[in-house]
């Protein structure tokens, strides 16, 4: 049976009333509302009701019912469209897929982990259905509802299978919606060495600067593989270790293993309401993660004023941090968190940011993004440069202690300051690294 989108639809609207009843229901009478588990078990009862009165209305007027196939297909399809991505799951269930962009619900592009880039059917009936499909997603995915409407344009979210969701109406002529997957969640970096993101020595460097407790910013444009390197390097961190993360929206889920991380605090901004209350930015989360306890504080992506925050942690005694940014190359990470630190509520001077930068970074890694499928290669994701931070002379002083290599991937070339720390933690260098020490 090619799944009716026109009845699922209308079933969803059932189901969506009957919860939306019971909510009020239950508020009335001052019965705490339902988890979000206990909810998704009562609309899995009320789907089983709709489904049963529609199989008898078709036997009622002589036509063959659905078959217990067909009616797990359909009951599929109204759970999707109730809490998961309606007519886009087929797309995220798909491993080869890694990028989605939506321009209105007939324009949808896909990029594949080849590197191939398709067009293909719409994925919902309008486009006002494709708002509705995100604003479902925006009321159930993350730690509390975010609205997304004419007062609300703009949403970033994960969706429940971990993929980075950022969508926009009203500023652009049609909803647009750009989706990231998650395709490397339980990553190591071993994983990187097999996939040739990394040498075997730059895999054994970074777990040792992890281990040895060095705070480290990861950078790299767009897609180039930042949150993926980000989870790598906290896999190497030991189960036993207490991490809080902070994120604009739940990206992470270092806490979904709890055989890797069984003490995991997630942080997740919070938006203002429609009276403008309620906001809780970044800033204030790192400031709110250093009263947690926390062995390691991991901040998902730099992109305003927490940045001063951040470095002042690190600079302070939480040694191990890690975050990413957006930059173009290693050294240019500097004048970016500079740009930043000049824009934040303490507006550092540059002079100031880099003696930050300085007490609090201990090294960048830089991953680079090259698609070349078009050429007959494929799209790779790469460490291509780690540079050390040595100290600040009116600007950040940094050695480059692996550079760009043959086919761009990073090799030693340049001594290591902090070689002796490293070493005490496992680390194994190149002969070649050896002997320029």
């Amino acid at each position: 049976m090619s799944l009716d989108q026109a009845l699922v639809r209308r079933m969803r609207e059932e189901v969506a009333d009957v919860l939306a009843r019971q909510r009020r229901d239950d508020a009335a009478a001052g019965v705490p509302p339902m988890s979000s588990e206990d909810e998704r078990q009562f609309a899995r009862a009320v789907i089983a009701r709709v489904l049963d009165a529609y199989a008898r209305e078709e036997m009622a007027a002589g036509r063959t019912p659905p078959t217990p196939q067909d009616e797990e297909e359909i009951s599929s399809g109204i759970h999707a469209a109730l809490y998961g991505v309606g007519r886009l799951q087929p797309l995220l269930d798909d491993p080869d897929v890694e990028n989605i962009d939506i321009n209105g619900y007939d324009h949808v592009f896909v990029q594949y982990a080849d590197g191939r880039e398709e067009r293909l059917p719409p994925v919902a009936e309008s486009d006002d259905e494709l708002i509705e499909l995100v604003q479902i997603l925006g009321a159930y995915s993350g730690l509390t509802s975010r609205p997304f409407d004419s007062a609300n344009p703009q949403l970033d979210l994960r969706l429940p299978d971990g993929s980075r969701m950022s969508a926009v109406m009203d500023v652009c002529a049609r909803p647009s919606i750009s989706i990231r997957r998650a395709r490397l969640s339980r990553v190591h970096l071993d994983d990187l060495v097999r996939l040739g993101s990394v040498t075997p020595d730059v895999a054994g460097f970074l777990s040792a600067a992890v281990a040895a407790r060095k705070n480290i910013m990861i950078a790299g444009a767009t897609n180039a593989g930042k949150t993926t390197m980000l989870r790598a390097l906290a896999n190497e961190i030991e189960p036993q270790e207490r991490l809080i993360t902070v994120e604009r929206a739940l990206e992470l889920g270092l806490g979904e293993f709890p055989d890797l991380h069984p003490n995991v605090v997630a942080f997740e901004e919070r938006l203002p309401n429609s009276e403008g209350q309620g906001h809780i930015t970044m800033a204030e989360l790192v400031r709110r993660s250093l009263r947690m306890n926390p062995s390691r504080v991991i901040v998902g992506e730099v992109l305003g004023d927490e940045i001063v925050t951040m470095l002042n942690a690190m600079s302070q005694g939480n040694d191990g941090s890690l975050s990413t940014i957006h930059a173009n190359s290693s050294i240019e990470v500097f004048n970016r968190i500079s740009t930043y630190a000049i824009q934040s509520v303490e507006r550092l001077p540059v002079e100031a940011t880099m003696m930050l930068i300085a007490g609090a970074i201990d090294f960048v890694v830089f991953v680079q993004k090259h698609n070349d499928y078009a050429a007959g290669g494929r799209l790779r994701r790469y460490v291509a440069s780690i540079r050390e931070v040595n100290g600040v002379d009116g600007r950040v002083l940094s050695s480059e202690v692996f550079a760009a290599g043959p086919g761009g991937v990073a090799v030693a070339s340049a001594p290591i300051a902090c070689l002796d720390e490293l070493v005490a933690v496992g680390y194994q260098p190149t002969y070649a690294l050896q002997g320029s020490v």
